[in-house]
């Protein structure tokens, strides 16, 4: 039994019925449906501020299974992660529109491939909609990040 079938058991659909703020640690976690897209290096464009995404994953990012390495230890490896919180989820609008915590904050539904819907972990690979497959680790990468721009994460 994963993480996700003990939230979901515990409080059915919470996400249907709570706000972020009201969520527990568990809760919150367990919106996380492992794509990965918010784990992908992102270039700032300088002039309009735009953000384009990469191919590139971050260092910890283990692009088979779209986890962090080292999630509870990962902004002392790499300082600059960026930790979502309730308190930073509305300001970071390079999220992927996907994304159940920006989904939420926006007062929307959870897609039907996420996690907490199907019930199954690998739902988010069967319906294309992780970094599997489509992003390379950072240390394969060419220093020119903006050689791998994408669209598709977004």
């Amino acid at each position: 039994m994963t993480k996700n079938d003990t939230v979901a058991r515990s409080s059915e659909r919470f996400w249907e019925t709570k706000k972020l703020a009201e969520m527990s640690r568990d809760e919150w976690e367990s919106l996380c449906d492992g794509c990965g897209k918010c784990c992908l290096h992102k270039l700032q464009d300088e002039y309009d501020d735009y953000v384009y995404f990469t191919s590139v994953a971050c260092l910890l990012l283990d692009c088979e299974t779209c986890r962090c390495k080292d999630y509870h230890n990962r902004t002392k490896h790499v300082p600059d992660c960026v930790q979502l919180s309730m308190d930073n989820v509305d300001a970071l609008s390079w999220m992927p529109s996907t994304c159940a915590y920006r989904l939420i904050s926006e007062g929307k539904g959870l897609f039907d491939w996420h996690p907490l819907v199907t019930g199954d972990q690998e739902s988010v690979f069967a319906a294309g909609q992780s970094v599997r497959g489509k992003a390379i680790p950072e240390e394969e990468a060419h220093p020119d990040l903006s050689r791998y721009i994408v669209k598709w994460p977004a």
